[in-house]
């Protein structure tokens, strides 16, 4: 395995590049279908395998800004990208990302950065995925009260629907998500998850994506796409501002877009066979998963964290690739009935 060890020189280690392409193919797998940068991967993947936390954060952001292009223009293609939406997002998130960055900075210099961010992300996905948890369950249980006594099923007003009725000017309509708020909810929401972003070294998917369902009012796969061109963006700009502090492991950052450029295909094209409340259900095991890793890492278990996310990622990725493959199968099958159909009435 000597063979495939590479020196890093900005973080200053050994590193096995399979890991890295494995690393980068599953984050394309599952950020691709998610809509997530897949930092809940990678970040704490690579502090788990030696990184600094401050280098583990800025290699991610810099993968995660090129992995997304490719992920971004096949939604885009689906019709999932609210263009306009991601725009007025990214004018409040670069704010909150460069304020992020100077707050990892000065943890650095205290000589807290690993413990204080390690014990953050540990509440912020613990948080996150049990609302995401919470709104897949309550689904279910309206869908079956709804069954059981033959009516449709009723929500109620959801509480994006209520931050819609704000009306601080300017107002403005989002096509493609189909909704129209207040200009400032947007940008609002875009500097929360920038500041959260910068700090645990994300893209902000893992809490824009529900911000952007359950704030905001965005349908899912539009939320999926949407949140991959703002990944896209401030991934970038994530990298630079990490760049220039040299935290940044470019070398690193290249060989897990290898992985992730074939990975992201496959879990954007997944998205179209599979419905809403599927992905959201997923996504909320996938973060307690990332949180449990983190917790052991922070307990001092180190096999069994970098046990955990690796073989995590795997699966999930396998249940996503083969959700991929069932729905291309039928759409296969539903072709060739309608082809035989077609062909049996000509007769």
């Amino acid at each position: 395995m000597e063979w495939f060890q590479v020196y890093l020189p900005i973080a200053g280690i050994q590193f096995n590049i399979l890991l890295l392409l494995l690393i980068g193919f599953t984050v394309g797998v599952c950020g691709g279908f998610f809509g997530i940068g897949g930092a809940w991967i990678v970040t704490p993947a690579l502090n788990i395998f030696g990184f600094p936390m401050p280098y583990a954060i800025g290699t991610d952001l810099a993968h995660m800004g090129g992995k997304s292009i490719v992920s971004t223009i096949r939604h885009g293609k689906f019709g999932n990208v609210d263009v306009r939406l991601a725009v007025a997002m990214i004018i409040g998130t670069t704010t909150g990302m460069e304020l992020g960055a100077r707050l990892v900075m000065h943890l650095e210099r205290l000589g807290l950065a690993e413990s204080v961010i390690r014990k953050i992300y540990i509440i912020f996905l613990f948080l996150i995925g049990s609302y995401v948890l919470y709104d897949y369950l309550s689904h279910i249980l309206r869908q079956r009260k709804a069954a059981e006594s033959g009516t449709a099923v009723s929500t109620g007003e959801t509480f994006a629907q209520k931050l819609q009725r704000v009306r601080i000017p300017p107002m403005i309509h989002f096509k493609a998500s189909k909704i129209t708020c207040s200009l400032w909810l947007p940008v609002g929401v875009g500097f929360v998850t920038g500041v959260v972003a910068s700090v645990l070294g994300v893209g902000g998917g893992f809490i824009r994506m529900p911000a952007l369902i359950y704030l905001i009012g965005c349908p899912t796969l539009v939320a999926v796409g949407t949140d991959l061109f703002e990944v896209m963006i401030t991934g970038a700009y994530g990298a630079l501002t990490y760049g220039v502090k040299g935290r940044v492991d470019l070398l690193a950052a290249m060989w897990m877009l290898v992985g992730a450029a074939v990975g992201a295909q496959m879990g954007t094209v997944a998205v179209k066979y599979v419905r809403g409340y599927s992905i959201r259900l997923l996504f909320a095991v996938t973060i307690f998963i990332a949180c449990s890793s983190v917790l052991m890492k922070q307990l001092e278990f180190q096999t069994a964290s970098s046990v955990l996310i690796l073989s995590a990622g795997i699966v999930i990725s396998g249940v996503i690739i083969g959700w991929l493959i069932q729905g291309v199968l039928k759409e296969r099958a539903s072709r060739q009935a309608r082809s035989w159909a077609a062909f049996k009435k000509e007769d």
